[in-house]
């Protein structure tokens, strides 16, 4: 009976809108840190998409609890909408702490990270797109972010290793510690959401 009632595929199309917003706020904490004309204004850009995203999770849960049949297990769509979700929150809390702590200029390093996390939401943006189709290649897409966190690891840690090498000014140190630890932990949420596309694989090959 219940092979007979068609999965609502509309969950991957709401999935896929996430990753796109996703990447549209990877891409403003990018050009924020780049160009820093104007991180104000950069960082209420990315408040925008952040809520933006808030309310497209708050859909795909809505319509989680409406589900009958749904065509993944429902704590795996519970899971990757939070986990993305939270991608974007860590985006956010980055361009907030650049934006609380006056930050003057960026680093090399805090652009690299910024540019890590970029890769990181596109990575997935075409891990998401192969939901509801040949899921196999997906694990190939979660590899690559794996490999991309583990990057933004090694740059945050010699970028805090310099730091406390380099810099006099206590406050400076703490006020970049955070900044640099934020930023990884947005790759580490990337991490986080690859982990549960890879569950899917499994469980759906």
């Amino acid at each position: 009976m219940f092979g007979l009632i068609p999965k609502d595929e509309k969950f991957f199309v709401m999935f896929k809108e996430m990753t796109t917003t996703i990447i549209e706020g990877a891409q403003l904490l990018k050009d924020m840190m780049d160009r820093f004309e104007d991180p104000q204004r950069s960082q209420k850009m990315i408040k925008d998409v952040e809520h933006k995203a808030d309310h497209l999770t708050h859909d795909i849960i809505k319509k989680l609890n409406k589900s009958f049949v749904t065509p993944l297990d429902r704590e795996d769509i519970y899971a990757l909408s939070g986990a993305l979700d939270d991608i974007l929150d860590l985006i956010d809390a980055s361009a907030q702490r650049i934006v609380m702590y006056n930050v003057e200029k960026t680093t090399p390093e805090a652009r690299e990270l910024a540019f890590l996390i970029l890769k990181s939401c596109q990575t997935l943006d075409k891990a998401v797109a192969l939901l509801g189709g040949k899921l196999e290649p997906i694990a190939e897409y979660c590899m690559e972010v794996n490999s991309l966190e583990n990057e933004a690891d090694r740059v945050c840690r010699e970028a805090i290793s310099r730091l406390f090498d380099e810099e006099k000014d206590p406050i400076q140190l703490i006020k970049w510690k955070e900044i640099y630890e934020t930023l990884e932990k947005a790759t580490d949420k990337c991490e986080d959401a690859a982990n549960i596309l890879e569950s899917v694989v499994v469980k759906n090959a």
